[in-house]
């Protein structure tokens, strides 16, 4: 496995990668995150096209 694989927390099983972002001394900066689980056996399971609970999107200057 590649270190910069992601793997659900819960299960084990590979997600895919999600970029949030952070402000760090006045500049954004880029944070690899696991995205949701599609496992349906998991605990952390997410339905396909959800959003992950936690953090709410944020829609960037570029999308609107």
């Amino acid at each position: 496995m590649d270190s910069s694989d992601q793997v659900c927390p819960v299960c084990g099983q590979p997600v895919e990668t999600v970029v949030k972002r952070h402000k760090t001394l006045g500049a954004w900066v880029p944070l690899w995150t696991p995205g949701p689980c599609h496992n349906p056996e998991c605990a952390a399971y997410v339905p396909g096209g959800a959003e992950p609970r936690g953090e709410p999107s944020r829609r960037t200057a570029e999308e609107s």
